[in-house]
């Protein structure tokens, strides 16, 4: 069993939580473009993925119940919960500002006013160093 929710987890880690990071940067493309359509519909899907990512942790929860006594794995256990931290970060950074600057952008493109691209760039930037830190924390095991 805990091999199945170690499958889930990096499968859904990088079906899920890729298109989180990725996502944006496609939505930053579609403002330089002005097409406000692609950008209003990447903003709901990052904003519905970034929702998803958290059968990620879900299943991490699961692996780590899971996990053999010796390896004595809990939340206090100090890569879990960086992990943990940096994700919620990353997570709250996606989904109170990056997708409503993603609408806002949008809204500007059909206003025909300067779009909201720095921000977008910035905390899509960060959220995704996050994430990428969560990954080498997940590896290296420090």
């Amino acid at each position: 069993m805990e091999t199945l929710f170690a499958v889930l987890h990096v499968v859904s880690a990088v079906f899920i939580v890729g298109p989180m990071a990725i996502l944006p940067m496609t939505a930053m493309r579609a403002v330089r473009a002005g097409n406000a359509g692609q950008v209003e519909v990447l903003a709901k899907s990052t904003n519905l993925i970034s929702l998803l990512s958290l059968l990620v942790v879900l299943f991490g929860f699961g692996v780590m119940g899971l996990a053999d006594k010796k390896y004595d794995l809990s939340i206090t256990t100090p890569w879990i919960l960086w992990s943990i931290i940096l994700y919620i970060v990353a997570l709250g950074l996606t989904l109170f500002l990056v997708v409503p600057t993603m609408r806002r952008a949008s809204e500007a493109i059909r206003a025909g006013e300067a779009s909201k691209y720095p921000a977008i760039a910035a905390g899509s930037g960060v959220a995704s160093l996050l994430l990428v830190i969560v990954v080498v924390l997940m590896v290296w095991k420090p």
